[in-house]
């Protein structure tokens, strides 16, 4: 057991005698008011630190009473920069005794996988390519511009209409891709230019909110398919996932929806409606309630995190041809079209995936049980913006995606020497997945909801 404990915060200080603790007491550090983690045996308390974090306060709170070190890792581009902000946070370490990760995780899985990560590393693998990520955004920018010429040249007839809304409908899907890149700091070597970059193409380019997709998305990566922890798994009660969640709602006799017909309703209500109904109402809430709008010091937040600036450039180039209501509506045309896209991407991997509560396994583990990889090749990783690729992404987010090929034989080879089932299939399969999966769980559902 750790001396002072309670004191442990003056551990930073000169001179003062560092505490060791046991996971015993580590663990029981994980509530919303006393929060501590580990990183490289060293005990942090960041009960105070996770109100400014970054990348939100849920995503440190995810990994509290736990061994953060691989998750530490993964988020952060510059671990040594980042030191002096754990620095003062610093209460103690792990007794010389205690094992370095907690609650009987294989140890020798966890090194092997940091020596990966090392030798990815040492290949370079973690340096994005310039010459990728500008033709990236060249292709996006064409077609942004081959639109409005189309409807310069050839007017607002229906067919025209609908290939613009089809070109658009591309652009914003591979922006969307793009977005993600910098938002997860894997092209510049500097985190500042990524988040930079990150706002515009997110803010001046889709007309979402960088902040309210980093702190969403790093909690999927922190914990994906993890109840209570992924905000992908929250269903707000419209569908049941996985295999213990239908069950549990079906003994509780909760039937929200019909969900033994939710594969069938999934084509009513999730494609359809995800970005243009429910993003919107997140983006919107998040920038009223965080107050993006305000000045800053520097500079007018308004210009560096906005939705506003793409929807004023998207009136004002289409409003002259399409009318107000007309532009308006060419727009949800071509978000209900986006989403399709997304959904199916997005869900593919992780809804046929194991989906449960919190298991606190090692890092490899965890991702690899949550995602699957689709088949590659050009059109896949262009279809997908390399999400075909979603084990590796999941263990190195910050890797720059033109990369993830060149590690996933090593990642296999890991997974096959630990027995860690690494799941890949073809494109049409991971999409007829999705339907099988939700299937399944409503069925499982019905029997629970109706047997037990």
């Amino acid at each position: 057991m750790g001396k002072g404990g309670e004191k442990g915060g003056e551990a930073g200080e000169p001179g003062a005698q560092i505490p060791f603790y046991t996971w015993e007491e580590i663990q029981k550090h994980n509530l919303r008011t006393d929060k501590w983690l580990v990183i490289e045996r060293k005990v942090y308390n960041v009960t105070k630190w996770a109100n400014r974090h970054p990348g939100g306060h849920r995503v440190i709170s995810h990994c509290a009473g736990e061994d953060a070190t691989d998750a530490f890792q993964a988020f952060h581009i510059n671990p040594t920069l980042v030191q002096k902000f754990l620095k003062p946070l610093l209460i103690g370490e792990l007794s010389p005794g205690e094992p370095s990760q907690d609650r009987d995780k294989n140890s020798q899985l966890v090194e092997d996988f940091r020596t990966l990560r090392k030798t990815a590393e040492d290949m370079n693998l973690f340096r994005a390519n310039p010459l990728f990520f500008s033709l990236y955004l060249g292709h996006i920018i064409a077609m942004e511009v081959l639109a409005w010429l189309m409807v310069s040249y050839f007017g607002t007839g229906w067919i025209t209409t609908l290939i613009l809304a089809c070109i658009l409908t591309t652009s914003q899907a591979q922006a969307g891709w793009l977005q993600h890149d910098f938002g997860h700091l894997s092209v510049f070597k500097k985190s500042s230019w990524n988040h930079i970059v990150h706002k515009f193409i997110i803010g001046h380019m889709k007309g979402a909110s960088a902040n309210w997709w980093n702190h969403r998305h790093f909690q999927h990566h922190a914990k994906p398919n993890i109840f209570k922890k992924d905000p992908d798994v929250n269903m707000l009660h419209i569908f049941v996932l996985g295999d213990t969640q239908p069950v549990e709602y079906g003994k509780k006799k909760l039937k929200y929806l019909p969900y033994n017909h939710q594969h069938e309703y999934f084509f009513l209500i999730f494609p359809p409606l995800l970005i243009p109904v429910y993003f919107q109402i997140q983006i919107i809430s998040t920038m009223i309630r965080r107050r993006f709008w305000a000045v800053s010091e520097t500079f007018p937040r308004s210009l560096w995190d906005p939705a506003g600036s793409y929807y004023m450039r998207y009136f004002i180039t289409y409003i002259p041809f399409y009318g107000v209501l007309g532009s308006l509506s060419l727009l949800t045309f071509v978000r209900f079209l986006e989403s399709h896209w997304f959904v199916w991407v997005t869900q593919m991997n992780h809804i046929p995936m194991e989906i449960d509560c919190e298991k606190h396994r090692d890092w490899l583990s965890s991702q690899v049980a949550a995602t699957c990889n689709i088949e590659q090749s050009f059109f896949n990783d262009w279809f997908t913006g390399h999400l075909n690729f979603q084990i590796e992404h999941h263990l190195f987010p910050t890797m720059p995606r033109h990369n993830f090929w060149k590690v996933k034989p090593l990642v296999k080879s890991l997974c096959a020497k630990y027995g860690v089932q690494y799941e890949e299939k073809p494109l049409g399969k991971a999409f007829v997945d999705i339907v099988g999966s939700l299937k399944k769980s409503g069925e499982l559902w019905l029997d629970a909801y109706l047997h037990k």
